[in-house]
């Protein structure tokens, strides 16, 4: 498989990965030849990247970080848990917090054994879900990629457990907020954004309430848009005076962000994402945070088409495990030409080239 701009699929390419809504319901399956009417549905739909077959990279397989069916199951907990928050409101009722919170954990403790059991670097790129509603996704997104920070540190069970459910629960604000805003495809007014910036205090005072919420969680949901320069919001607080737990998830809730597909705005590839991290590393995020996350997520996924710095092209096969920037590369063109018998490289063990472009 290879990894392709939607705006550049040609009529009647295969695809390579099934595309599902957010109820789990196929909406292209696997293997289909795209019409032109689909591929502009999938370009209308805000998805910038699918995988499409092709003989040249038919031995190249992605696998998802999690489980389909787990990914199902807890999107649709947390969409039952936003629900059910929302429908109760700012009332006190502990043991519906209480119920969503068990359920919250379960899918939490399931996510990391699915992670460790995984000896594959995190790529979501082949999870394409169309959804009407992207905070469900996001948060679910954000929740994979702190436990996998978490578990690059060494945290403990329970910071894990707490960084996950707070991970969950960080955008729960948001349900409170007019979604005509949220989802708006256009730029927002400073009023909008303001309303936008609101649901960081929205999901805290929700939150705090509740006694069998933690308060760590509540400070996740409080937090996570605080920056160590100060220049985050609502408070504008700095340094150690920003609970670590929302340090990590800010991380993560950003990276996921930029690279998730947007109605308004093209996806980021991971590299690009990561770019913007290391921008902000010391100044705006922990480096020790950002360099975990480098060295759990794929920089360059599996059948991405990238250019080597003596200007080789090829496709990424595999990972490096513990050197997600230097993949295994198949070598495909030379000198501005096809070559005949494709080989690979191993960007770790050949430490003068690099790559310096992404061809999607």
């Amino acid at each position: 498989m290879r990894l392709v701009n939607t705006k550049s699929i040609k009529i009647e390419t295969r695809l390579g990965q099934t595309i599902y809504n957010d109820n789990g319901q196929t909406l292209l399956q696997k293997g289909i030849k795209l019409s032109e009417r689909m591929i502009n549905r999938l370009i209308n739909q805000g998805i910038t990247y699918v995988y499409i077959e092709e003989q040249e990279t038919s031995d190249i397989q992605v696998e998802s970080t999690i489980s389909e069916e787990l990914r199902l199951e807890a999107t649709n907990t947390i969409k039952e848990a936003f629900h059910d928050m929302k429908k109760n409101g700012f009332m006190e009722q502990s043991h519906i917090l209480n119920k969503n919170g068990r359920k919250l954990s379960d899918i939490v403790h399931r996510i990391m054994e699915e992670i460790q059991g995984n000896e594959n670097s995190l790529s979501l790129l082949s999870d394409i879900f169309v959804t009407d509603n992207y905070i469900f996704q996001h948060s679910l997104n954000v929740t994979i990629y702190s436990l996998a920070i978490g578990l690059e540190l060494n945290l403990t069970e329970r910071q894990l457990t707490e960084i996950g459910t707070g991970a969950m629960l960080h955008d729960i604000g948001k349900i409170f907020i007019d979604q005509e805003i949220l989802q708006k495809p256009d730029k927002l007014t400073d009023e909008e954004f303001e309303v936008i910036q609101s649901h960081t205090e929205l999901g805290f005072n929700f939150l705090r309430k509740h006694i069998d919420i933690p308060s760590v969680i509540a400070h996740c949901a409080y937090q996570h848009h605080e920056r160590l320069d100060g220049t985050g919001y609502p408070r504008g607080i700095k340094g150690d005076d920003i609970h670590m737990y929302a340090k990590l998830i800010g991380v993560a809730d950003v990276f996921d962000a930029v690279t998730s597909n947007r109605v308004y705005r093209d996806a980021l590839l991971p590299h690009e994402g990561l770019e913007i991290l290391y921008a902000g590393a010391v100044s705006l995020f922990e480096k020790d945070m950002v360099t975990a996350f480098k060295n759990s997520v794929a920089v360059y996924p599996e059948g991405l088409t990238v250019e080597l710095s003596d200007k080789r092209v090829g496709v990424v096969t595999r990972q490096n495990k513990y050197l997600c920037d230097r993949p295994f590369i198949r070598i495909i063109e030379e000198k501005d030409q096809r070559i005949q018998s494709p080989y690979e490289v191993d960007l770790a063990s050949v430490v003068n080239v690099t790559i310096t472009n992404c061809i999607s």
